[in-house]
């Protein structure tokens, strides 16, 4: 469960990274792996608790990194 948990942090901010590099965002780099890793946390969690996910935790954290770049910054902007 613990490596589990370690892989999901670790992807999280690679997919956060990743996405800053590429231009797919533009919060800045520790604001792109903070959401990331918080979207990857969110899903971890619910996996362990309901069994809701796609597949493999590695596929679980890059779709919720990816879902959560898109849904958090356009939720605070107007």
């Amino acid at each position: 469960m613990f490596p589990t948990l370690m892989g999901t942090v670790v992807i999280a901010g690679i997919v956060g990274y990743a996405s800053e590099k590429t231009g797919f965002t533009r919060n800045g780099y520790l604001q792109s792996i903070i959401i990331c890793i918080g979207g990857a946390f969110l899903a971890y969690f619910l996996r362990i608790m309901f069994g809701i996910g796609f597949g493999s935790p590695g596929v679980n954290a890059i779709v919720s990194s990816v879902g959560a770049l898109i849904i958090v910054p356009f939720h605070w902007r107007k």
